[in-house]
């Protein structure tokens, strides 16, 4: 009730011209038992009240909750401002170690308040925030940590900027957008309020602000060049977790302790996949998936984007472009040539009494409302649309069930995964003052199809129905809702629209191109503090739906937006990037964020790009890239040129090379990826991680790790045909041709890179799994026998391991293979656990390291330790 009082009460003391004016607070009644610390907060003086009204009494909990993790929390006393929903992002469990047996040590100052972290083993203090003031206010939090001199921080994701951050007058914006293009020094896609801070020998740690609410976060230099980064924030509370580390892949991995471990995906979704927003009709979809077949690329999975809808409509098939029956014969046909089928699933629901997936949402009351009770309406590609409110209980039977209608084995599409694309959320009405029915036919949403219907391309495609033939004979050849107080809704009266700090929001104000911020979710929240989950919560009931539609397998969820922990729901691929070089190698630093940093290890870029103009030379290199990365899908926009493989003969050819070796490689990815799911080990490593010393790496982000074994080096100079890369001080092996490379902590320039090459090394110390040949198909790829490469290390020795299961079963309980192999330098072994039954063999082991690669044949069962030793 106070927090209430001060609100409603007129504006009290001199509104303060800079943030160092406001009073602070002091830290009182301050209880430290043996685990955690709790305190009460007074504002110290009269509020300043810069960009809002001064709470006058928050809490501090502070909690030891593992030797590595601590938890300092600072909330209003009376409970009223909005914290981050437990039922939509989890918190961890504290095990209440003694904080003397912790690896970060707190410690505060009363007055004025202030606090600091320290690595217990070195005292270096590792986040202070001495000499700043603590701003708490409706619609603002202030809080400014000192970093030390040219500091290394990764994260804060989403953004499309270098991996490690600038260090002067940058700004990371946290509000969820649609973006195309990608635009640099802006806010994406995602809000990730973490970030990684390296300081070399001295370790790693993390720091994590578990708020949903719009921030800028400032990195910068104070005019005596003291380095800081500050955290401007227009609501919620300050929930920080601090990561011991001290290696940058404990820092990752502890974070995962916090948001939740990755989901583990299934074997196909690692090959390859084919997707254009303009495939029109469901004929040239057919024909595309027998032009890669006919030009001897594999294809795993292909993608329906919007095209196939009636009229933008979800849930919906184009009567005459693509037919129900046909679109059934599609996914059946894909089936039975062992490939797999997804299609586009976006928020927006047409507002259409005839339109059954509209009035059954509408009857159970799951879309977002108005102030007057009424659904809230806006414009997305249907027309005028509504929003589903995925916070409200029946929200996830509507969804389910409609998932498990259009979806239907039985009778609708057998689809294998979902898209859930335009979910930041994505709205075309540009501001507040919208008319959604008049925006809708002022922008031709929907837009009528402009190619006519056809029974089918005119020419044959092999391997599909006659259905899809011209000529069958020929194919048979060939209300309001308000929160009570107490409850941590969000406080009363403030202003959603526009408050007076504003953060720089690329697409303009809050509301702008999205939901409206004064929008109420069904359990008395605003949109104003939950707009950075909107697409965490749609993929959370995707990935629901998928599991009732099949249950025991896992789900595929493909999202455009994310929040911190949905690697745990879903794949992220990074948006709408353009076809362009430098979008090319800015995806290295984006997969370095995502799978090193936030725990989204399934993630990948629209490979060619999506907008513009796909140049030959540049989709070839871009081929060979995305072949090493989690998530590896060609996609382009309607308004660009088909940029399929097959077109170039050159492209062509890289293709054919770079999925040759992923599919070679796909259980050395599908074991990092298991391992990812129950350590939160990264699948791609930064240098720095896997060197955690030398300081050449840690700015590099043209370079990557593909799990811990495999650099990758990769032409990134526009046109270019060399490469001038970074080896480390160690030993390496060319995986093209085994030779031995001796690293020096030094550039290595590589001449006459043809577009079908990328350089890649083998780590010394690593034991490499391969199948011994690639296939079509990853189900044909599965029958393929193994063969493991030995790379060893500067001390003779090397290690490695493989995981094997079916596949695709959520739990495979027992029936799970885990092998470890060690070589000593003379005898090699193979042991772990056996619980998955396997007719698959090692045929071979290659030994690297002697004057000529020795080779062993086997074979070897896989379904038992083995052992041999050379001489």
């Amino acid at each position: 009730m106070g927090c209430l009082l001060v609100l409603l009460a007129c504006v009290a003391g001199a509104f303060a011209a800079t943030i160092e004016d406001c009073p602070g607070y002091t830290a009182s009644n301050v209880v430290d038992a043996d685990g955690t610390l709790t305190a009460d907060l007074i504002l110290s003086g009269d509020a300043c009240n810069i960009y809002g009204t001064d709470l006058p009494n928050l809490t501090l909990l502070v909690e030891y909750q593992t030797e590595a993790r601590l938890h300092v929390k600072i909330s209003d006393a009376g409970l009223d401002v909005f914290q981050v929903q437990d039922h939509i992002v989890s918190r961890p469990s504290s095990q209440n170690v003694s904080s003397s047996d912790a690896a970060l040590q707190f410690s505060l100052v009363e007055s004025p308040f202030s606090f600091s972290v320290t690595r217990s083993s070195s005292r270096e203090v590792l986040f202070n925030t001495t000499g700043s003031q603590l701003v708490f206010e409706s619609q603002y939090v202030y809080l400014k940590n000192q970093l030390p001199q040219h500091p290394n921080v990764y994260g804060l994701g989403e953004h499309s900027d270098s991996f490690r951050l600038p260090t002067e007058n940058y700004q990371r914006v946290l509000w969820n957008s649609e973006s195309p293009f990608i635009p640099r020094l802006s806010n994406l896609y995602g809000s990730h309020p973490n970030y990684l801070d390296h300081r070399g020998e001295a370790g790693s740690h993390g720091v994590f602000l578990l708020n949903s609410n719009g921030m800028n976060i400032n990195i910068n230099q104070t005019d005596e060049g003291e380095q800081f980064l500050e955290y401007n924030i227009i609501g919620g509370i300050l929930d920080f977790y601090f990561l011991a580390g001290p290696s940058p892949s404990d820092v990752s991995q502890q974070y995962a302790e916090v948001v939740g471990l990755p989901a583990m995906m299934s074997y196909w979704t690692f090959g390859f996949h084919q997707c254009k927003y303009g495939y029109w009709d469901v004929n040239m979809v057919a024909e595309v998936v027998a032009n890669y077949s006919a030009a001897n690329i594999p294809l795993e999975t292909m993608w329906s984007d919007i095209d196939y809808m009636d009229l933008r409509q979800v849930f919906t098939t184009d009567p005459e472009r693509f037919p129900l029956d046909k679109m059934r014969e599609l996914a059946d046909t894909l089936h039975q040539r062992s490939q797999q089928y997804i299609m586009m699933l976006d928020p927006g629901i047409h507002r259409l009494d005839n339109y059954s997936t509209f009035t059954r949402g509408d009857e159970k009351g799951v879309f977002l409302k108005a102030d007057d009770g009424s659904n809230y309406r806006g414009v997305q590609w249907a027309g005028e649309v509504v929003w589903p409110d995925w916070i409200a209980p029946e929200t996830q039977d509507w969804w389910a069930d409609e998932i498990s209608r259009f979806f239907d084995p039985e009778s609708g599409i057998d689809i294998d995964g979902a898209w859930n694309d335009m979910n930041e959320a994505s709205n075309f009405c540009p501001d507040v003052n919208c008319d959604p029915a008049q925006q809708a036919i002022d922008g031709n949403n929907p837009p009528q199809p402009t190619n006519p219907p056809r029974n089918n391309t005119g020419r044959p495609i092999p391997g599909f129905p006659g259905d899809f033939q011209p000529d069958p004979t020929l194919a048979r050849h060939i209300q309001l809702r308000q929160a009570a107080s107490g409850q941590m809704k969000g406080l009363p009266g403030r202003n959603l629209f526009s408050p007076q700090y504003r953060i720089n929001n690329h697409r303009g104000d809050l509301s702008d191109y999205t939901l409206y911020t004064n929008i109420t979710n069904s359990d008395g929240t605003h949109q104003y503090d939950t707009h950075n989950m909107y697409g965490f919560t749609m993929i959370t009931a995707t990935r629901n739906a998928l599991l009732a539609r099949r249950p025991g397998r896992r789900p595929f969820v493909l999202t455009r937006s994310t929040f911190a922990g949905a690697g745990t729901k879903a794949a992220h691929w990074f948006g709408d990037n353009a076809s362009t070089w430098d979008d090319y190698r800015t995806s290295i630093a984006q997969l370095l964020a995502f799978a090193a940093v936030h725990q989204m290890p399934m993630v990948g870029s629209d490979v060619c790009g999506f907008n513009g103009n796909a140049e030959e030379h540049m989709c070839a290199r871009w081929a060979l890239l995305g072949a090493f990365m989690p998530f590896y899908r060609n996609h382009a926009d309607i308004s660009a040129p088909f940029q399929e493989f097959y077109l170039w003969d050159l492209v062509a050819q890289a293709a054919r090379k770079a999925i040759d070796a992923r599919y070679r490689l796909l259980d050395f990815a599908y074991t990092a990826m298991y391992r990812a799911s129950t350590t939160g080990a990264p699948v791609a490593n930064p240098l720095f991680f896997v060197y955690p010393a030398d300081e050449n790496t840690f700015g590099i982000d043209t370079q990557f790790f593909y799990g811990d074994a495999l650099l990758v080096s990769p032409v990134t100079e526009d046109d270019a045909e060399s490469v001038t890369y970074y080896l480390p001080d160690d030993v390496f092996y060319d995986f093209w041709t085994l030779e031995p490379v001796r690293g020096t902590g030094a550039n290595v320039t590589a001449d006459n890179v043809t577009w079908t090459d990328i350089p890649v090394h083998i780590r010394g110390g690593t034991v490499l799994p391969l199948r011994i040949e690639s296939a079509n198909t990853t189900a044909e790829l599965r029958q393929k026998n193994f063969q493991l490469i030995v790379a060893p290390g500067l001390d003779g020795k090397a290690a490695g391991s493989l995981y094997l299961d079916d596949g695709e079963s959520l739990d495979v309980g027992d029936q799970k293979s885990d092998v470890s192999f060690v070589w000593d330098g003379a005898t090699f072994r193979a042991a772990g656990i056996f619980g998955y039954s396997t007719d698959v063999v090692v045929e071979n082991v290659v030994i690297l390291g002697r004057e000529q690669p020795v080779t062993h044949q086997g074979p070897w069962s896989l379904n038992e330790s083995f052992e041999f030793t050379l001489s």
